[in-house]
């Protein structure tokens, strides 16, 4: 028969007794060898290749169990018969069905570097990785069940403790409902909304897009009001007519505006006067860089009409995707009512996991650790923008979030910028109905600072301002 030698890596993250099954089996299929051969015995193979006598019994007992090979007592392990064709099909099904087929396709580190900048230094996966595998070993029973239609009420429970410690929003864990992202929990809101007779919905101007789509989707009319450095503009909202306004009082996006505390009670008086319901997204207000954090529009509520709505995306890992909103009593009866006809969309498995991160104390330690982190990104890029871009890029809003709004004067679109900083992994978005301050030959952009590491700052940005500066031809030198 045709000896049997493969080569076997110690590298390549397989098993070797997996590696050699494999070589056995291919040489099976392609007919190398053949039928009622004789293979080599256990302790030869294992003495010819090197290998302990337990890998090469591993191998063995795999292609038995598979029928490649069969044993005959006293005599040893002979080659079965295989239909013809068998090896096509095999090799087909091995692509789908093989551990080791993922190999290739499974992102890689240098995958990560090539689609753009990303900062290991921001989130510590070991401290989840632990609160991970006590979930696995201690609360695995809880896996076998589906999930509450709410959100598992163990998160549930560390949410409305730390919204109340940290924002001042005061609920009960039935007040909570939890979503894979502000998407989704924006659509399951659109349903409460219609329920209570809500159909129309202003929104900010610039504001987040996405939300606004799914209002329109979901059939409402949609009216829009212009963010000031005070937030939305109170005196655009509809009279007489019962409505919703979607605002992010904190960190307003992409402005970064806040809005001050008298600006804050008369939307609340707006809402109660006209029988309607404040959507507070309380986007990234824990990341706040100068002074403390300021107070969630919800906990100065005493008329139940503010929905607030938070989101671990930004202080923990964008894939996260663990978002939830607060509802005021009366709106979390009406979720009650339909909640059945919904399934939880969130991972059981990372909801129990981030209850006992938080439980632990690692969420909050975290925040710290990022606003660190994130306020001396947000130094270097301002030092970084003056030096090598002074009257080119001018920071509008650098307060607080893991971006910041600037203007760009090059004569280019916003879209062309934009473009021209994914060429080099840096992430910003096109803002064109923002022109406040702004000279007509400057566009707009949010810039996502938050993912270039420290080390790479200077780097970073001196490439993409020369990018930016091309058709000028201008050049940087230290």
């Amino acid at each position: 028969m045709k000896a049997i030698i493969p080569s076997l890596s110690q590298e390549s993250g397989i098993p070797l007794y997996h590696q050699l099954y494999q070589y056995i089996k291919n040489s099976v299929l392609d007919g190398s060898v053949k039928p009622e051969e004789k293979l080599p015995s256990l302790r030869r193979l294992s003495k010819d290749l090197g290998l302990s006598l337990t890998t090469v019994e591993l191998a063995y007992n795999q292609l038995l169990v598979e029928g490649y090979i069969y044993s005959r007592p006293q005599s040893g392990y002979f080659v079965n018969q295989i239909s013809a064709g068998m090896g096509t099909i095999q090799r087909d099904y091995d692509f789908f069905a093989e551990d080791h087929s993922l190999l290739p396709i499974l992102p890689t580190n240098s995958d990560a570097k090539s689609v753009g900048y990303y900062d290991p230094s921001c989130f510590d996966f070991i401290k989840w990785k632990k609160c991970i595998n006590q979930v696995l070993t201690e609360y695995s029973w809880a896996l076998l069940k589906e999930g509450d239609p709410k959100g598992e009420i163990a998160l549930r429970k560390e949410i409305s403790r730390y919204v109340y410690q940290a924002r001042g929003v005061t609920c009960t864990p039935s007040q909570i409902v939890i979503g894979a992202g502000t998407q989704q929990i924006t659509g399951q809101l659109c349903t409460i909304l219609t329920k209570m007779g809500i159909k129309h919905v202003t929104v900010e101007e610039p504001g987040y897009l996405p939300v606004r789509n799914i209002f329109r989707d979901r059939d409402f009319a949609i009216t829009t009001a212009a963010v000031g450095k005070e937030g939305i503009q109170i005196s655009k909202l509809p009279a007489n007519i019962k409505s919703a306004v979607y605002v992010s009082p904190s960190n307003q996006f992409p402005t970064g505006y806040v809005m001050p505390i008298g600006k804050r009670y008369e939307l609340l008086e707006w809402a109660t006067k006209n029988d309607s319901i404040i959507i507070e997204d309380d986007y990234d207000s824990e990341l706040r860089y100068f002074g403390k954090p300021i107070p969630s529009l919800q906990g100065l509520d005493h008329h139940q009409r503010v929905v607030y709505l938070g989101s671990f995306s930004s202080t923990l890992f964008p894939s996260i995707k663990i978002s939830y909103m607060v509802l005021p009593p009366h709106m979390a009866e009406i979720f009650d009512t339909f909640q059945g006809d919904y399934t939880q969309t969130c991972s059981k498995t990372e909801q129990l996991t981030l209850a006992i991160y938080m439980a632990k104390g690692l969420y909050q330690t975290n925040i710290k650790k990022l606003r660190t982190l994130y306020s001396q990104k947000l130094q270097a890029v301002l030092s970084i923008f003056a030096k090598w871009g002074a009257g080119f890029i001018q920071p509008i809003n650098s307060s607080s979030g893991i971006n910041m709004l600037i203007g760009v004067r090059s004569g280019k679109t916003a879209a062309a910028l934009c473009g021209e900083a994914a060429a080099l992994g840096i992430s910003t978005l096109p803002i064109t109905t923002y022109t406040e301050t702004l000279p007509g030959d400057t566009a707009a952009l949010i810039f996502y600072y938050n993912q270039i590491p420290l080390k790479d700052m200077e780097s970073a940005l001196k490439e993409l301002i020369l990018k930016w500066q091309s058709d000028k031809h201008t050049s940087l030198t230290s």
